[in-house]
């Protein structure tokens, strides 16, 4: 079984496009878990009435913690074998666990790659894999669940995917890189990382600081300090 994380927070518009590249997977054996963070728009009805529909779909409701609280409770009840985060806004093509999961072999994880879609549905770029250490997000792999089982992300701010990617990388895991472009990432302009947070951004380089100083590690430093540059 692969279990299907997913956090949800005021994503009532994007939901059901996400939820149905969800239950439309080729590969079925799925449990599709949904943490509802606290949500104040329409999102929490929207998971019910798939999971009503669907019964590989389970809706958890929280207070809002934010999203490394809400990847923590999903990974805290998975069951499945492989372990998969998307977004609420996002989307996966439809073979996108069957891919993953027909590679993975002995590795730890599969890495992937993505589509940046604008909102009017139509495609900005591509970007395919050219080494493990090049994406600093939690989403667009298949991971072996007991690998990250101990893994938690840090909570109660954004970017908290950066470090645990970092985390998960100084495990020294066995990586498996697919040829293959199937999760597709949102530009939406109302999402938690489209505006600079200052006061996260100093908190993941104070965190980053905290783990061992390895090439990985200076690699990450440059390059968030060269993206949040371009981006001011």
């Amino acid at each position: 079984m692969v279990s299907i994380i997913v956090p949800i927070y005021n994503a009532e518009e994007f939901l059901p496009m996400c939820l149905t590249s969800l239950t439309h997977q080729t590969y079925r054996d799925l449990e599709i878990i949904l943490i509802d963070d606290g949500s104040t728009d329409g999102s929490a009805a929207l998971a019910q009435q798939f999971a009503q529909a669907d019964e590989r779909i389970r809706v958890i409701h929280q207070t809002n913690k934010g999203q490394g609280a809400a990847r923590n409770v999903g990974l805290g009840v998975a069951q499945g074998e492989y372990v998969v985060f998307v977004d609420a806004d996002d989307y996966i093509d439809y073979d996108f666990v069957e891919q993953h999961l027909s590679a993975i072999g002995t590795a730890d994880y599969v890495q992937s790659g993505y589509r940046r879609m604008n909102m009017d549905g139509t495609i900005k770029e591509e970007k395919l894999p050219k080494h493990s250490w090049q994406f600093t997000v939690a989403w667009m792999r298949m991971y072996r669940r007991e690998f990250i089982q101990s893994l938690r992300f840090e909570e109660g701010m954004c970017y908290e995917d950066v470090i645990w990617t970092v985390d998960l990388l100084i495990r020294h895991p066995r990586v498996k890189m697919l040829s293959y472009v199937g999760y597709n990432y949102l530009l939406n302009p109302t999402s938690t990382t489209s505006v600079p947070h200052r006061e996260d951004q100093a908190h993941v380089i104070r965190l980053l600081k905290q783990r061992p100083f390895t090439g990985l590690t200076l690699y990450t430093y440059f390059k968030l300090r060269l993206h949040w540059l371009l981006k001011l």
